[in-house]
């Protein structure tokens, strides 16, 4: 498998859960590149524990066949090797397919690397033509590709004005455990001047997690400092995917950590670490002055 990037890892484990010896070759010095680090070294631990090799830091220099196999020849810290396989998968991106249909006749502005272009109501360059999915939009993900539908239809048949730019997009890279995440990184928060504060819970923290053996796993969320509103959030469990839309909920409808402090969660449940960062949101409030204050309280009303 050439490329460790969400596609590549979800295959690399898939085939060697299913008994196939898996090389997983990547250019990076990481797998995930683009995901929050700490998440890709526990999805780094679990690949390496199904038996994927794991070889970052790798340029692949030539493949060519020999009889019924295939030969990988890569360059790695400067040393040159060469890999026998059977089968060869390649993951190292997507390109749009937009070549040979006509575009140009239609005043449909484009170009091979980034697909149709688009303003931020998803109209092309032809005013009566609209483009969504992964042809024109940054993320290439199925329900990116029908939310652009959702907004395409309103906007080109109902006057409407939605734009593409206000999606508050969640994804999820399907390995085991998952990892999901929705908004911003920390690293996107920096390159923006946002000042936040980060929210961590360990999986280990939460019982059921304990209980079902899949407490190797995390919840960040980062938050406006000063505020409980909520900028991103990653996300590592074994059904990540299935949790993360209460925290992508709570971002849309512009609701932050005390409104989830204050939701009862079925107890005990995997989903019961949201609630858990938003109670370390309410302790972390509690300042020195805060505490003397209550104390004091406390103390007079006794």
């Amino acid at each position: 498998m050439i490329g460790a990037g969400p596609v590549g890892c979800e295959l690399a484990q898939a085939f060697a859960r299913f008994g196939s010896q898996v090389h997983l070759l990547e250019e990076e010095h990481q797998i995930l590149g683009r995901e929050d680090r700490d998440a890709a070294e526990l999805v780094t631990r679990a690949l390496v524990h199904d038996g994927v090799q794991l070889a970052c830091g790798c340029k692949i220099l030539a493949v060519r066949q020999d009889g019924a196999q295939k030969i990988i020849t890569f360059d790695r810290a400067g040393e040159k090797k060469e890999l026998r396989v059977d089968q060869l998968l390649v993951g190292v991106g997507r390109s749009p397919n937009v070549e040979q249909l006509g575009l140009e006749l239609a005043g449909v502005a484009y170009d091979t690397k980034n697909g149709v272009t688009v303003d931020d109501r998803l109209r092309t360059s032809n005013p009566n033509i609209y483009a969504v999915g992964d042809v024109c939009f940054r993320y290439k993900f199925t329900h990116v590709s029908d939310a652009t539908a959702r907004i395409a239809v309103q906007n080109a048949l109902f006057f409407g004005r939605a734009k593409a730019s206000a999606l508050t997009i969640p994804w999820c890279t399907y390995t085991d455990p998952e990892v999901a995440h929705v908004g911003m990184y920390e690293r996107d928060a920096k390159e923006r001047g946002i000042k936040i504060q980060t929210i961590e819970v360990p999986l280990s923290d939460v019982d059921r997690a304990l209980v079902d053996g899949e407490d190797g796993g995390f919840l960040k969320v980062h938050l406006k400092r000063g505020t409980d509103k909520i900028l991103g959030a990653t996300l590592v469990a074994r059904h990540a995917g299935e949790m993360i839309s209460e925290i992508t909920l709570a971002m849309v409808a512009g609701v932050g950590l005390k409104t989830i402090a204050e939701t009862i969660h079925p107890y005990p449940t995997q989903a019961e670490v949201i609630r858990k960062a938003a109670d370390e949101y309410t302790l972390s409030r509690l300042t020195p002055l805060v505490k003397k204050l209550s104390t004091k309280l406390l103390d007079w009303r006794r």
